[in-house]
């Protein structure tokens, strides 16, 4: 069981609550006004912690420090990616996702290797394929024979500046489209990976794990590179 943490406690925090209790997480869920807690159903076993989300004695609070994810959907875009930089920067949560109203913004911040969601294409869905890896396989796209899935792949940021094809070879992967900047682009032969890229790749449904092992390791080194 994982530990969760989720700013803002409107009708996709709530969501993401509950969907995340129901799968076995323990779940913490800031908001500034305690009255919004009466959205949450009335057997949820959370903890819930008044206070503002980017504050380090709230976030402290909600466990940040033990946290496996960190998801930032208030309705205020500066602090939800204020509290998001401050979750990865500060207390090194590897899994965030920030809810970016304004698209300019998402794309500032997605250069910034923040994952964003913006609110026109905003579903609770979308947040939990970002802080919940395992459940990006379950919605995506499965061929008929059910062999192959297409899912995002989590890659190792060693891998930032090589060609895709490389990430290819190396996994036994075929990337079908990357999402650079919030908007989903087919990959070209030189095309190579990005601070803030999202793969999404074809992959034999029963090579996942090692998949997921073999990427999230740094590539080796060439000979150009070690001298």
């Amino acid at each position: 069981m994982a530990h969760f943490v989720i700013m803002g406690c409107g009708r996709v925090g709530v969501t993401l609550a509950h969907t995340l209790e129901d799968s076995g997480h323990f779940v913490a869920v800031i908001d500034q006004d305690d009255r919004a807690f009466r959205r949450l159903r009335r057997d949820f076993s959370g903890r819930k912690v008044t206070g503002v989300g980017f504050d380090r004695d709230t976030l402290e609070r909600a466990g940040i420090a033990e946290a496996y994810a960190f998801a930032a959907v208030s309705s205020g875009d500066n602090s939800n990616i204020l509290a998001t930089r401050v979750a990865r920067e500060q207390y090194h949560v590897e899994h965030v996702v920030a809810r970016i109203y304004d698209p300019g913004r998402a794309e500032i911040y997605q250069r910034l290797g923040i994952p964003t969601v913006a609110a026109v294409r905003w579903s609770a869905d979308q947040v939990l394929r970002r802080i919940l890896p395992d459940h990006a396989r379950i919605g995506d796209f499965r061929e008929a024979s059910g062999r192959l899935v297409l899912g995002e792949i989590s890659v190792h940021e060693g891998w930032y500046g090589r060609e895709l094809h490389e990430i290819e070879e190396f996994a036994g992967v075929r990337i079908a489209y990357v999402t650079r900047f919030g908007q989903g682009i087919l990959p070209t032969a030189s095309m190579r990976y990005q601070q803030g890229d999202v793969l999404h790749a074809m992959m034999p449904l029963a090579r996942e794990t090692e998949i997921d092992r073999v990427i999230s390791t740094a590539p080796a080194l060439t000979v150009e590179e070690e001298q």
